[in-house]
């Protein structure tokens, strides 16, 4: 975020607090719209407590969702009701993913948590030909574009956090966050060049509440 006096941010962080709302989930029904109808075989890598996963079962085959915290891949299990097709791994990405091909494989504010570059790697080769890879990442803000959406996003924040939570009581309002966060060290254009180097025709754009997209489809088999 931008440079913002103490005593704003200390309000802020309190409005936040008391009117949560989840900037990754802001993002399901776009990413949703990245992928086809139906597919196969999909991974979610950092899945947290499983809600991209359960969507994402509505359409794939077999969905997994794998997450470091073994708190949270329980709580992903007892939130999943019998019969959705997703499964839920502890798993370290930070040291590899299950093996695929994966006709799809997603990744929500987890891939500034990762090595980047053997990450994407990793996401390219457990690709199925034809597959699809969407990132909903965090990066450091670095220029004017960056502090520009950043500010924009600060009102924009405040007025969706009000809205989400209009009318709700506070034990049904939903949960801003449940991992423990860190900065992003990489910028958006330091993203941008290694993407493009592994990923050729990868498809990055910047957006609002802090958080930039990737998309990448992987060629047809030969």
């Amino acid at each position: 975020m931008p440079l913002i006096p103490p005593r704003i941010l200390r309000a802020l962080e309190s409005f936040n607090s008391a009117h949560p709302w989840s900037h990754n989930a802001h993002y399901h029904p776009w990413l949703l719209r990245q992928l086809p109808r139906r597919f196969g075989r999909a991974l979610d890598v950092g899945c947290g407590s499983g809600d991209l996963v359960r969507l994402l079962a509505v359409r794939g085959e077999r969905v997994e969702g794998i997450d470091s915290d073994p708190q949270i891949i329980a709580q992903a299990r007892e939130l999943t009701p019998p019969g959705v097709c997703a499964g839920f791994t502890v798993v370290d990405a930070r040291a590899g993913i299950p093996a695929g091909p994966y006709d799809v494989i997603s990744c929500v504010a987890a891939l500034h948590h990762l090595p980047f570059t053997e990450s994407l790697t990793r996401f390219r080769d457990q690709l199925a030909p034809g597959g699809t890879l969407v990132v909903v990442g965090c990066a450091r803000e670095e220029d004017l574009v960056d502090h520009l959406l950043a500010a924009l996003s600060i009102p924009l924040n405040l007025a969706m956090g009000w809205l989400k939570n209009r009318g709700r009581r506070a034990e049904s309002r939903p949960i801003a966050m449940t991992a423990v966060t860190r900065p992003p060290e990489l910028t958006f254009a330091e993203i941008r060049r290694e993407a493009v180097r592994l990923l050729p025709g990868a498809r990055l754009r910047r957006r609002l509440f802090w958080r930039y997209t990737l998309v990448w489809r992987s060629g047809p088999a030969r």
